[in-house]
């Protein structure tokens, strides 16, 4: 069982490192194609990345310790061909007495017995998101085709010894393992209703996202991930008009500004209240009256963004220009005092952002972020 352990200990700390980087672009993905976050969408979605991790650190892992590995029995046995070998080693290891019922508790206990199961369980999974993806048992054949093609992977894989990196293979092409992950995968694929019955069905998913457009209703969580994207924006312009300027506190928050002007503005202006990020989460944001963006609403939205940032960075130019050049024992206790109250107001500033953000995002939609209240603008998907 320890030969398990270790592999799916190493896919899952893969697993988290890739999620990191995963999770935002599939928000983006989630809400651009149905408008909300959907639980049940978000469980399959990870848990089948989880799970090809995870059929792979079983089959590559424990990997040889150097690179020429030709020796011992990797040296002569490369690949089986027989099928149905592994009906001969269950009979080898575990000798079964048809008449006598404890000697068949002795076999489902055997190294080769149980060797078989983990390869029959290693793909149904694979069988299971196939029939959640597709849905009617007619597509019984996608389970099929893709079973064998993912275990003529795994083994074409040991085969080449981890595609040449290996001298030798260090584990058996088996003719075996492709009928038993292949049976696994169609297994999977007629038992997943029993476990499918726990989740929603893709029908009502795509009920509910239908509703939600008919309802024009556009949640905190996606406004938020339109606001990073835009974030992302200003700082590529920003740093592109930097090329072009000198180098110094200064012309940074210049550059910054007019980056901010640009994307929070200007383009939302021009393009009828669209900006990068709401374009690419599929809204936009218009008067809460008349449905309309306004210019003057989103002026006053700019500010209402563009001040608080402008605050933080008078804070920390000032934090970092406060101190003079020269050593002054007068001034230094005055100095701790100043760079304490800057400290503590550029703390505060920050934790009152995040707690108003927190707030909103877990409201359900019933509130607004503060820069959409002052401007009285909503985010609209018509």
């Amino acid at each position: 069982m320890s030969s398990y352990v270790f592999p799916i200990q190493t896919a899952f700390i893969i697993f988290v490192s890739a999620s990191m980087f995963l999770l935002v672009p599939w928000l983006i993905y989630g809400y651009r194609k149905d408008g909300f976050f959907s639980w049940s969408r978000f469980a399959v979605s990870f848990s089948f990345i989880f799970f090809l991790l995870a059929a792979y650190c079983l089959v590559i892992l424990p990997v040889p310790t150097t690179r020429n590995n030709c020796t011992g029995p990797a040296a002569h046995a490369f690949y089986n061909l027989s099928p149905f070998m592994f009906v001969k080693d269950i009979m080898r290891e575990t000798p079964v007495i048809w008449s006598q019922p404890s000697t068949w508790i002795n076999m489902l206990k055997g190294r080769a017995f149980l060797q078989v199961m983990f390869n029959v369980l290693l793909l149904m999974p694979l069988g299971v998101y196939i029939r959640y993806f597709w849905q009617k048992r007619a597509f019984w054949k996608h389970a099929l085709v893709a079973g064998f093609g993912l275990s003529l992977f795994f083994e074409i894989t040991q085969l080449t010894g981890l595609y040449g990196y290996y001298s030798c293979p260090y584990r058996l092409f088996d003719v075996d393992d492709l009928m038993l992950n292949t049976s696994g995968a169609v297994i999977g694929f007629f038992a997943a209703p029993l476990l499918l019955a726990l989740f929603p069905s893709r029908a009502s998913i795509q009920a509910k996202s239908e509703q939600i457009v008919e309802q024009n209703h556009v949640y905190p969580v996606p406004q938020l991930l339109a606001l990073l994207i835009d974030g992302i924006v200003v700082v590529l312009i920003a740093n592109f008009i930097s090329i072009f300027t000198l180098s110094n506190d200064i012309q940074d928050v210049i550059n910054t500004s007019t980056a901010m002007v640009i994307v929070l503005l200007f383009v939302p202006w021009v393009r009828s209240g669209v900006t990068p990020g709401s374009f690419v989460l599929r809204f936009r944001y218009v008067d809460r009256q008349s449905g309309m963006p306004k210019p003057r609403a989103l002026f006053k939205r700019f500010i209402a963004i563009y001040a608080p940032w402008l605050l933080l960075t008078i804070i920390q130019l000032a934090s970092k220009y406060a101190y003079p050049n020269y050593q002054n024992d007068v001034l230094d206790s005055y100095l701790i005092w100043i760079s304490l109250g800057v400290s503590t107001l550029y703390f505060l500033v920050y934790i009152v952002l995040l707690i108003h953000v927190v707030v909103v995002l877990f409201s359900g939609g019933k509130r607004s972020f503060y820069f959409d209240e002052v401007s009285r603008i909503r985010a609209s998907r018509k």
